[in-house]
């Protein structure tokens, strides 16, 4: 189903290395006045091809900085997938994930809608002509400033879970439709509901509290938690939101929209798997708000649409080997992208990640207990909290991480001096076509 451009069945295997010389030659269009961060892929020609191609003519020169290559195949490809699904579900991309200005500007002309979660984030949206009805303003803790401008530029749809954020809207924002979001996340990696959503048994004071303020509430929302481990919660959380909606048909309001937000698996072969968790929310959806029942039903995915599109690329900058008590012998790699740049999400994750190193490499090698650490001064500046099991490697030598499109480059700094790490991103022929001819 999926189309995995970029070495595919390559990941989580210790030793796996590609020789650098299996690329084929990128051409650029002659006369073509595209930005020289978009690279339009030849028929037959991949993004791993682009990443090959950029390694060789670094590996050539003294500049071996880090570098991404995003695939704007693939995120069509995650919007076709999601859309086959779930077909009653809209997705609103979730901006904070990914925020690309290339990446939003295909899901843009492939009619995705968005939740943006500040004012710079509905601005990055509205200016790329997206309507604000296509915009949903889910952050449920917004500065004042942030609701003047939602309310000045149309975005009426906006998310709450207190009453405090329904005096504000009520003072800034009272033409909004607004969504109440309650949460049920007790078996995600990373819960929400110590932040955010309102507990069920408050959700009719809150909605008898937007009433007396003249505030329209249109529907409900839930969000199950980053990464739910177990499908079932997806259902369980629909058929709960049935009440909240009788709830605030009861109080006067004209509940017409279920939010079901985030948290999907976001790979293939992960535990749930995406299409079993889509089989429950549209069980769900069909016994509790069936088509003809007059309810919209929208979704927030992040990790599903980015994870998959964009490579990181690194290189191995110094080296030292350490011998431990007991005569064990440990490496310690420093790479030119770490903590601090596309990596700051690595520590959340319960298992490091394996390179795929790009090196002709003798299958019968040692593998050595390696720390990979990034290039600034901070002891913490380490890719993973565990070593990992890697061969000897040299200084110059490259690392690839593929599935680095989620919450990457948006939480990169520039501490210690560091550059951000580069973005060029492929695209193949049609969805070229697509762009061209999209305003």
């Amino acid at each position: 189903m999926l189309k995995l451009h970029l070495a595919e069945g390559l990941v989580g295997v210790s030793g796996v290395s590609i020789p650098i010389g299996n690329s084929k030659e990128s051409k650029e269009s002659p006369g073509s006045t595209w930005p020289k961060d978009i690279i339009a892929l030849e028929p037959g020609e991949t993004a791993w091809d682009v990443v090959l191609k950029k390694i060789k003519e670094l590996s050539d020169s003294d500049c071996r900085d880090a570098f991404m290559v995003a695939d704007l195949d693939v995120l069509a490809s995650r919007h076709q997938v999601f859309r086959q699904a779930l077909p009653r579900v809209s997705p609103f991309y979730a901006v904070k994930c990914n925020s690309s200005p290339w990446m939003l500007r295909v899901l843009a002309a492939l009619g995705t809608s968005f939740d943006c979660s500040s004012q710079g984030e509905l601005e990055q949206v509205l200016d790329l002509g997206v309507a604000p009805s296509r915009i949903v303003y889910a952050n449920p803790c917004k500065p004042v400033s942030h609701i003047r401008f939602a309310s000045l530029h149309g975005v009426k749809l906006l998310v709450f879970n207190s009453e405090e954020e329904l005096i504000k809207v009520a003072q800034h924002h009272p033409g909004a439709r607004l969504v109440l979001w309650w949460t049920q996340d007790s078996d995600s990696i990373f819960p929400l509901s110590s932040k955010f959503g309102a507990r069920l048994e408050v959700c009719e004071h809150l909605l008898e509290s937007a009433r007396d303020l003249g505030l329209a509430v249109v529907g409900t929302s839930f969000h199950v938690g980053s990464r739910c481990q177990t499908p079932r919660n997806f259902m369980k959380a629909i058929v709960d939101c049935w009440p909240v909606f009788e709830m605030g048909s009861r109080i006067g309001h004209d509940m017409s929209l279920l939010d079901i937000r985030g948290g999907f698996s976001r790979e293939e072969g992960s535990d749930p798997e995406f299409e079993e968790v889509a089989g429950m929310i549209n069980t769900a959806l069909a016994q509790d708000f069936p088509e003809g029942s007059g309810v919209e039903v929208i979704a927030e995915p992040g990790h599903f649409y980015a994870t998959f599109v964009c490579t990181t690329t690194v290189n191995i900058i110094a080296k030292k080997a350490v011998l431990e008590p007991g005569g064990r012998r440990k490496l310690l790699y420093y790479l030119n992208d770490g903590h601090y740049g596309t990596f700051r999400i690595f520590p959340r994750e319960s298992e490091p990640r394996m390179p795929i190193m790009v090196k002709e490499l003798s299958p019968k090698l040692s593998l050595f207990p390696c720390t990979l650490f990034g290039p600034t001064c901070d002891a913490f500046d380490k890719l993973f909290l565990k070593e990992v099991q890697l061969p000897e490697l040299d200084v110059g030598d490259w690392l690839v991480f593929p599935f680095m499109g989620a919450y990457t480059s948006v939480l990169s700094s520039t501490f210690n001096g560091s550059s951000p790490t580069s973005i060029c991103y492929a695209v193949g022929p049609e969805l070229r076509s697509l762009l061209e001819t999209t305003p």
